[in-house]
C-alpha cells in the first residue's frame, strides 16, 4: 500500500510539490543528542590532558550519561511517531486506495476528455469547475500523506544511524568511567581514620539492624570536616547547607520511582526517595562534605552517608563501586561510585526503544536526607528532577 501511495504521490506531486521536508521535532531532539555525544567524545580526549583529571572526566561521564539518555528518549519518540502514522494509514486504508486509485486515474487520462459532459457546454463546464475542486482537495490530501510518508523515512533513517551512534556514545561512556577510575587512583590513599572514630563506627555497624538505626547512630559520632575551613566545602555553595533548598543537583541522573514516605508494592514506606537509574551511571555529591561512611550495609548494598553540614546527613544506598572513603572530603560534584548492572548494548537500548517503556535492567538508588537525626523530604532541596 504504501509503495502504491509513494507511486501515485511521484505523479502527482512532481510537477511543483516540494520534495524537501523540514526535520521533525523528534528527529532533531535525537540529531542534538548525537551531536553532543560526539562532544563528550571529543571532551574525553581533552579530560586526558587536564590539570584535574578527575573533575574533568567527571564531567565528561555525566556528558556521556545525558546524551545517552537523550539520544534513548529521542528514539523512543521516532519509533511512537513510525507507530503512530502506520496506526492512521491503516485506518484510512479504504480512503486512501480510493485517493490514489483517482489521483492515478487523472494522471493517465488527458484533460480534455475528463471535461467532456452530454449535456452540452454549460454541463461541461460546472463539471469542470467540480473537477478542479476535488482535484485541489485530493492534491492537498496527497500532500499530507506525502508529509506523513516523508516523516517515516525520516524516522527509519534515524533508527538505522542510531545504532552506530549508540556503539559510540555506549563505548566512549565506559572509557571514560575507567579513565576516572584511574584518575582517582592516582590520587593516591585517603588519610586514615582517627582510631576512636575507627572504633565507634565499627560499634555502630555491628549493633545497627536498619538503615534508620544506622544513620541514626551516626548523629551520636562527633561532627566531620564539613564546613570546618575546608577548601572544598567552603567554594561550592554561596549559601550555607540549610538554604541550598531547590539548587542542589540530583546526585545520579533518572527520574523518582517512590517519594518520601510513598508505600512500595510490599505496603512498606521509607523516609526518603527512590530514583531510577541506568546501569552504571555515575553518582556524584550534590553538595560537598565528609564522607561519615562508605561501605557495605545490611542488604542495601554499598551505603555512602554525605555530611554535607553540621547536623546534616545525607544516606545514598545502592551502590555497587566506591569512588570515596570514610573519612574523605569531597567537593560539590565529586565522583562518590557508580551504580551495578550490566552495560547495555546498542542492541538492547533499540529493544528497549522498541517497547515503548522503562529500560529493562535499571538500577535503584535510594536517597535520605537527615536533619539533627530526623528525616525530611530530599526531594524540596534539589533542582528540578533530570531526566
Amino acid at each position: 500500500m504504501i509503495r502504491r501511495v509513494l507511486l501515485v504521490l511521484a505523479l502527482t506531486l512532481g510537477h511543483g510539490g516540494s520534495a524537501v521536508a523540514e526535520d521533525t521535532e523528534t528527529v532533531l531532539v535525537a540529531r542534538r543528542a548525537a551531536q553532543a555525544l560526539a562532544e563528550a567524545a571529543v571532551a574525553l580526549e581533552e579530560a586526558r590532558a587536564a590539570r584535574d583529571r578527575v573533575a574533568a572526566l567527571t564531567r565528561v561521564v555525566r556528558a556521556y550519561e545525558d546524551g545517552l539518555a537523550a539520544l534513548r528518549a529521542g528514539l523512543r519518540e521516532a519509533i511512537l511517531r513510525e507507530r503512530e502514522i502506520a496506526a492512521g494509514f491503516e485506518a484510512r486504508r479504504a480512503e486512501i486506495m480510493q485517493l490514489t486509485g483517482a489521483l492515478a486515474g487523472m494522471e493517465q487520462n488527458r484533460g480534455p476528455l475528463l471535461l467532456l459532459h452530454p449535456a452540452g457546454p454549460v454541463g461541461t463546464a460546472r463539471s469542470g469547475m467540480i473537477v478542479a475542486d476535488l482535484t485541489l482537495a485530493m492534491q492537498a490530501e496527497a500532500a499530507r500523506l506525502g508529509d506523513d510518508l516523508r516523516d517515516v523515512a525520516l524516522l527509519r533513517s534515524l533508527q538505522e544511524g542510531a545504532v552506530a551512534t549508540l556503539n559510540d556514545g555506549l563505548h566512549g561512556a565506559q572509557e571514560a568511567r575507567l579513565e576516572l577510575s584511574r584518575a582517582l587512583a592516582e590520587r593516591g590513599p585517603v588519610p586514615e581514620q582517627d582510631e576512636a572514630e575507627r572504633q565507634a563506627l565499627a560499634a555502630i555497624l555491628e549493633s545497627a539492624d536498619t538503615l534508620e538505626s544506622f544513620a541514626e547512630g551516626l548523629t551520636w559520632l562527633p561532627p566531620g570536616q564539613a564546613g570546618a575551613g575546608n577548601a572544598a566545602f567552603d567554594t561550592a555553595f554561596d549559601t550555607a547547607f540549610d538554604t541550598a533548598r531547590g539548587v542542589l543537583p540530583w546526585p545520579v541522573a533518572g527520574h523518582v520511582l517512590r517519594g518520601f514516605g510513598e508505600e512500595d508494592a510490599a505496603g512498606v514506606a521509607r523516609p526518603g526517595l527512590l530514583v531510577a537509574a541506568a546501569p552504571q551511571a555515575l553518582v556524584s555529591a550534590p553538595a560537598a562534605g565528609t564522607v561519615r561512611y562508605a561501605g557495605p550495609l545490611l542488604d542495601y548494598g554499598n551505603v555512602m552517608v554525605l555530611e554535607p553540614a553540621p547536623g546534616y546527613l545525607m544516606v545514598l544506598a545502592g551502590l555497587e563501586v566506591l569512588h570515596a572513603a570514610t573519612g574523605q572530603v569531597v567537593a560539590a560534584g565529586a565522583p562518590l561510585g557508580l551504580m551495578g548492572g550490566a552495560r547495555p548494548s546498542a542492541a538492547d537500548v533499540l529493544g528497549w526503544a522498541q517497547d515503548g517503556g522503562g529500560e529493562a535492567g535499571q538500577e535503584t538508588l535510594y536517597i535520605e536526607l537527615r536533619e539533627n537525626g530526623a528525616p525530611v523530604d530530599p526531594a524540596p532541596w534539589f533542582a528540578p528532577e533530570r531526566g
